[in-house]
């Protein structure tokens, strides 16, 4: 008796301890997200689609030359680089930045990419636009379908270039983000957007354009890698950014910010330093079990990873539950689809990774009633993985 009094009480010690370090650990006030002088910005992470953080991240906003990441990616997916693009007379003399585009002048669209998002032409806007959609209207079409196939629901685009023309072109700091996000996962953007001096030709003239990036931060931050800097006088400065540090990569999108560099660095630093990413599902994993119409064990498999990123306070948060597509799952159809595990913050839905019947049938010889104290622990901690 004394011998099983003293291992109960050893018992309760060590969960006492166990379950204290992580709640110890969530006691501890977050690091506060850095104060910044944009009136709107959004922070993500790009392989995730995360948003990090946001300061009036839903408000309709002029967005000035962040426009270009949007005709950029429309271009890059509909046209092709190696076609020759010959400039309208529309294109010429559009105020603003320019990459001094002749009409009549003959191109690569890949250059006018170059020209496009490193000196911020808007010429190379009209000329890519009236390639790539007929006209700019046509074009502006294909942006807008676009930015509705992404999710930016908060957003209309009238013109490839971002010049203040009406009420109707605007954003928000969020959609801007998805863009970027989005945008950055397209080899050619990535390789275009990180470039930090390009020449292309300047037909008739002795010498290439030389095109030198607007963007600072690709000097200023450690593995910063674009995306677009943006100015009108009603949209003062706009900035989009982004960073890969240790195969992760964050995006920042301000607006109206008269601290722009400083904001998207403060901003990225505190992203980095808060936030990890975790595999939250391997691929292959056994899931969970699901009881088939006999009354069988089906073992279930996940048909790919899911990592995401977190903070350490969230990491307790984290919940699982499988939803089935039938009610009834055939134990011999090995490898069919029967459902998703849904991942779970708190009450927010996070994600879902497919599941599929990992093999034969196999009765379980042992209930949740007999599972071993360990087995039981491990449920305790990892937040009830038995429970259906």
């Amino acid at each position: 008796m004394n011998v099983r009094k003293n291992l109960s009480g050893a018992l309760v010690v060590f969960l006492f301890f166990l379950l204290w370090i992580p709640n110890e650990a969530n006691g501890k006030a977050a690091s506060a997200a850095p104060a910044i002088s944009a009136e709107a910005a959004a922070l993500i992470d790009v392989a995730s689609g995360r948003i990090l953080f946001s300061k009036n991240g839903s408000k309709k906003m002029r967005i000035a030359s962040l426009t270009k990441t949007m005709t950029a990616i429309v271009a890059i997916e509909q046209g092709r680089m190696e076609d020759i693009v010959t400039v309208p007379k529309e294109a010429v003399g559009v105020e603003g930045s320019s990459i001094y585009l002749k009409n009549g002048e003959k191109l690569t669209l890949e250059e006018l990419l170059y020209g496009l998002m490193l000196r911020s032409g808007n010429d190379a806007a009209v000329t890519i636009a009236h390639h790539v959609g007929g006209s700019v209207q046509g074009f502006v079409y294909l942006m807008n379908e676009k930015a509705a196939m992404i999710g930016m629901s908060h957003t209309n685009f009238t013109n490839p270039h971002g010049l203040d023309d009406s009420n109707m072109h605007y954003s928000t700091a969020e959609d801007m983000a998805k863009l970027s996000a989005y945008a950055l996962k397209n080899p050619l953007f990535r390789q275009i957007v990180s470039t930090k001096v390009k020449n292309i030709s300047w037909e008739g003239e002795e010498y290439d354009r030389r095109l030198q990036n607007k963007n600072k931060l690709l000097h200023l931050y450690q593995g910063a890698d674009g995306v677009k800097t943006g100015y009108t006088k009603l949209a003062k400065r706009c900035l989009a950014s982004s960073a890969t540090r240790d195969g992760r990569q964050l995006a920042t999108i301000t607006l109206n910010a008269p601290d722009d560099w400083n904001d998207s660095m403060a901003l990225m630093d505190w992203g980095f330093q808060q936030f990890s990413n975790v595999t939250l599902v391997g691929k292959g994993e056994v899931i969970e079990t699901a009881l088939s119409a006999k009354g069988e064990v089906i073992r279930l498999s996940a048909v790919n990873e899911w990592v995401y990123p977190l903070r350490k306070e969230e990491t307790g948060q984290i919940r699982k539950e499988i939803m089935l597509t039938e009610k009834k799952v055939n134990p011999k159809l090995a490898g069919s689809h029967v459902g998703f595990l849904q991942i779970f913050i708190g009450d927010s839905l996070i994600g879902r990774v497919p599941l599929t019947v990992l093999g034969e049938a196999a009765t379980m010889a042992k209930s949740k009633q007999h599972v071993t104290f360990w087995e039981r622990l491990w449920e305790i901690m990892a937040g009830g993985m038995w429970s259906a």
